[in-house]
């Protein structure tokens, strides 16, 4: 990612985006929805102000439509950093709210890297 010295400063500090993308039931590629990332996101919103990362913070959760990944689902993704996660559960929820949202760190053991997924190599280029 290039950032330019004009480029301005980031509306949120930490914006969340989680897929909710919903295929049909037997769709090869799945869906976010249909692994529960409604109810995650859901939860990620309520624990996030519950921490005090609300919107006088600079976070933000959004739903997001498919975000071309859902074979790694639920996924989700936190700009400006451009870092990606797969959270099935509560508990991934809490890990990367408090270590990356809220410290700055990685969840490594959660990240999903480029090369995982679908091969977009050529849309890179």
């Amino acid at each position: 990612m290039v950032v330019l010295s004009s480029d301005p400063k980031p509306f949120y500090r930490a914006h969340i985006f989680v897929c909710t993308n919903e295929r049909p039931e037997n769709h090869p590629r799945g869906s976010c929805a249909r692994k529960g990332a409604e109810k995650l996101r859901n939860y990620m919103k309520t624990r996030a102000k519950e921490l005090g990362m609300g919107l006088e913070d600079g976070v933000r959760v959004n739903n997001a439509g498919c975000l071309e990944r859902c074979e790694l689902g639920p996924t989700l993704v936190i700009y400006p950093d451009g870092v990606w996660y797969r959270a099935e559960t509560f508990e991934d929820i809490d890990e990367i709210l408090e270590v990356h949202v809220k410290q700055g760190g990685r969840v490594a053991r959660l990240m999903l890297k480029p090369e995982d997924g679908p091969d977009h190599s050529a849309k890179l280029k």
